[in-house]
């Protein structure tokens, strides 16, 4: 289990080949074992799963870290100068030899530290080889000979071509000089690698083969469950305990290794150096046998045997929402070498063992992807109104805070598990109801089928893998009932995710995620091999799905977009940052019938980890992500919700930006002021329809433009208007608003807000509610009203523009309605109890005026309703 006790999430994987290639190390991790349970999902019983090694599935999986030796992977924590773990290749003329000749040592020193690990995890494994050996042929046997052979099968020769090594390498790092050659033991090491193919092609057999001798011999069972390893040299432990299972995979670990250290020492070897020629045939050769057997050892597959005896591979799996005749179903698809197939798990009564009930499958040789202008439109699925998605998230938010309030007040187990189980009803809903992306395959000898995702993103990785597979000579087949019967029992022990992505499957240490504004600079990108029209979706994870939050603009006919770009996202207790790079289309025959939009490329898609520790500090954090070659250059830095709460007013009063409304109202002469006309106008004249109208953030320079030309009142305003992108006057505006020194709707009456709109008796809230709008100062009121009749007009564009009231409401309820610093702190604890507490209460006062009928300035002050003074 991953440091902390949390359990790491698995990131893209591929194959060793390409592993080594990009010259990458694989680390493990473990994939634990979830429940999951409602409408056509069970709990998973009580039975205990047979786990794999500690660490680590039966096959590894790859976590995309930079190349580096162990030495290396601590380097300067403590914020010194730091070696750069990629530098050059071959280290060309002009790269300083002697920094090379350096890493050399650092890469072979940490390679050999690990070696040293590793053959004395090997002599723990072969120590008890020999007195089972001894007992074979007595009267009363712990094994067979045949047993034994199966188990340690080529251990004896791994060892020994490991122990050479080592004992030839030591003695050359130990005594180190820049003219020392170790090319040929690297050599020979890679020539001896075949015996990794006999020993990966009996791995299966062996593990099997130990868990029944072990569940029908105690002597053995003691045995294999305490085997006892060597500590290295300098370490403070003498021995450690590990199981015979975990020793036995090691060499499944080690395999790549060798290799990919080779990869590295030849980065720092200067061409001319004797070792350089060695070191390349070395690598050739350690390449083309990991070629080789990369079927039988790449992570993601896992094979089940047919009846026919033919081997096929699980490759990948997750929970997709189809839609079945008419409605949204949650389903667990799984994708084998040959076939996809579309499961869910059966109802089964407690102690029961699971299974699933494929619900159809698709030979990959008859899987097409109907392009967007060929796809019928899809069968009608009502679309769950905003407004209840929004109700849900609100639930979800509140049980959070009873849970960790009962937690805290250490009650009774039932009434969290109770509370438990009404979040997971709400977060599965959530998760059914939300998606809308449609990704749409087809039976070319039958029907079609129709998943909704969140995120083009996982629609692209579906996709690849699909087509990837397609690549190789499949033949059409038909399942018979047996055979799909066996395909389909063994997707419960092979499937890689065991868990519905909702936030109560989380572990109560698993980190919340983080609730604030995440600033985001997209700076440019390299690695297209010919020129296009690009641009970058951001997207960040908000309860258990993905949500698209930003866009550069389209850089044209190039192969290196330079954007540098800033945007502000709002962060929901989100994990994870998305960067999408897209190509483009301007042609308009290609629309998708789904959802009437041209349907651009995805160039390449690549997704991040937001670790508080990174983010959480005042300095920009610049990094590189990598998708598919392509390479984004980015930098982000985090402001967390309660200091975003804070308001700074201007000190100058002759700007708009940080001034009170009724100062710059009086100064302009105006009952709205200019910079809030303005915008709203351009905003209908040209955005009304844009996707995503306040939702998308603009250009954070842009916005900065904008604002430094409306506080110097320059004579270009409306010039420039018209010349800006329309996301970034949508940006101005909500900066505006949120930059005013105490909110739109007034810190006075915040409180009285918040009661109104508690208040259940419709007639009670509407008296309320209207005393509450007549009780605003005139220039807040009729900006107010402004903005509200601008917001309904922008939401009838519904249809288009994909902005709904509760949409609204949500971006800028938040922005007019916030708690004062003093508020906030005397009953806010964490900033997940600011999301449920407050966010969600000024989204619904907002929400209460866009769906109320046209509220008149005039009739609001004339109206003579009896009304309580006590709210």
């Amino acid at each position: 289990m991953a440091a902390g006790g949390r359990r790491r999430r698995p990131l893209r994987y591929q194959s060793l080949a390409a592993l080594v290639e990009d010259s990458q190390w694989p680390f493990l991790f473990l994939v634990s074992d979830f429940s999951y349970g409602a409408d056509d999902y069970d709990g998973e019983g009580n039975e205990e799963q047979k786990g794999p090694p500690e660490g680590s599935e039966t096959m590894p999986y790859i976590d995309e870290s930079p190349t580096m030796s162990p030495q290396l992977s601590a380097r300067s924590q403590g914020g010194g100068d730091s070696i750069s773990p990629t530098p050059p290749e071959g280290l060309a003329p002009g790269v300083e030899a002697g920094k090379g000749l350096e890493m050399r040592k650092l890469v072979l020193s940490g390679f050999l530290a690990s070696e040293e690990i590793y053959i004395n995890q090997l002599e723990a494994l072969l120590l008890p080889m020999k007195p089972l050996k001894a007992t074979a042929t007595t009267s009363q046997p712990v094994l067979t000979i045949q047993q034994i052979e199966t188990i340690f099968y080529k251990i004896q020769d791994i060892y020994e071509i490991h122990k050479e090594f080592y004992d030839n390498l030591c003695p050359k790092v130990q005594q180190w000089d820049s003219q020392v050659t170790m090319g040929h033991l690297f050599q020979k090491l890679a020539s001896q690698l075949g015996v990794y193919k006999a020993f990966v092609d009996n791995y299966k057999v062996a593990l099997e083969t130990a868990e029944k001798c072990s569940q029908s011999n105690n002597q053995f069972q003691k045995i294999s469950e305490e085997l006892k390893v060597k500590g290295p040299k300098d370490s403070k432990d003498s021995h450690t305990s590990v199981t015979m299972e975990a020793l036995l995979y090691k060499p499944i670990d080690r395999v790549t290794r060798s290799t990919l250290v080779l990869h590295d020492l030849l980065k720092h070897t200067p061409v001319d150096h004797p070792d350089y020629p060695l070191l390349q045939d070395a690598l050739r050769i350690s390449q083309n046998f990991l070629s080789s057997i990369n079927e039988d050892i790449d992570p993601r597959r896992t094979a089940v045997t047919t009846p026919k005896g033919e081997t096929r591979q699980l490759v990948k799996d997750g929970f997709l929402v189809e839609v079945s005749e008419g409605s949204r179903k949650l389903r667990h698809v799984f994708l084998f070498t040959d076939v996809l197939l579309c499961a869910k798990l059966k109802k089964t009564s407690v102690g029961k063992h699971q299974q699933y009930d494929c619900k159809w499958y698709i030979p990959l040789a008859d899987l097409v992807f109907p392009s967007p202008e060929e796809s019928e439109a899809s069968p009608h699925v009502h679309p769950f109104p905003d407004h209840e998605l929004e109700d849900m998230k609100m639930k979800i938010s509140a049980l959070k805070s009873e849970i960790q309030k009962e937690k805290a007040n250490k009650a009774q187990s039932r009434a969290i598990e109770r509370l438990k189980k009404k979040m997971f009803e709400n977060e599965f809903l959530l998760l059914l109801n939300s998606p809308t992306i449609p990704f749409r395959i087809h039976n070319r000898n039958g029907k079609s089928y129709l998943f909704l995702l969140s995120s083009d993103y996982e629609r692209s990785e579906w996709r690849e893998a699909i087509q990837k597979l397609q690549k190789k000579d499949l033949q059409a087949f038909v399942l018979s009932s047996v055979e799909l019967q066996v395909l389909t029992g063994s997707c419960f022990k092979l499937r890689t995710v065991h868990n519905i992505p909702v936030t109560s499957n989380k572990d109560d240490d698993e980190s919340p995620g983080l609730y604030g504004f995440l600033h985001v600079i997209v700076h440019s990108a390299k690695g297209f091999k010919q020129s296009a029209n690009l641009y970058c979706t951001l997207e960040v994870d908000s309860f258990g799905y993905f949500v698209s939050k930003a866009k550069t603009r389209v850089f044209r006919d190039t192969t290196e977009p330079k954007w540098d770009e800033e945007f502000e996202i709002e962060l929901e207790g989100s994990q994870s940052l998305r960067i999408l790079c897209y190509e483009k289309c301007y042609d308009k025959t290609k629309v998708n019938k789904d959802n009437n939009e041209i349907v651009d490329k995805i160039m390449g898609k690549g997704q991040i980890q937001l670790d508080p520790q990174t983010v959480e500090t005042k300095n920009w954090h610049t990094d590189v992500i990598e998708m598919n070659g392509i390479k984004v250059e980015f930098s982000m830095k985090f402001t967390s919700r309660d200091m975003s709460l804070k308001r700074t007013p201007s000190k100058k009063q002759t700007g708009v930006f940080g001034v009170k409304i009724s100062v710059v109202t009086k100064r302009e002469r105006s009952k709205v002021p200019y910079i809030v006309r303005q915008c709203v106008e351009e905003v209908e004249k040209r955005g009304i329809e844009e996707v995503g109208i306040y939702r998308i953030s603009g250009v954070a320079t842009d916005i900065q433009a904008l604002k430094a030309v409306f506080d110097a009142n320059n004579k270009d305003i409306l010039l420039m208007l018209s010349d800006m992108d329309i996301n970034a006057i949508a940006g101005t505006l909500k900066l505006y608003f949120r930059e005013l020194p105490e909110p739109l709707l007034t810190d006075r009456l915040y409180p009285a807000f918040m009661e109104g709109i508690a208040l259940s008796d419709p007639a009670a809230k509407e008296n309320c509610m209207m005393h509450l709008l007549r009780s605003l100062p005139d220039p807040n009121l009729i900006t107010f009203l402004f903005l509200l009749e601008h917001l309904k007009r922008v939401a009838e564009k519904e249809p288009v523009n994909k902005m709904s009231l509760h949409n609204l409401a949500t971006v800028f309820g938040p922005t007019l309605l916030r708690p004062s610093e003093v508020e906030s702190k005397a009953h806010l604890t964490s900033a997940a109890d600011i999301w449920s507490h407050d966010v969600m209460a000024q989204v619904q006062v907002l929400l209460y005026y866009l769906q109320h009928p046209p509220i008149s300035f005039a009739e609001l002050k004339r109206n003579t309703l009896y009304f309580s003074t006590d709210v």
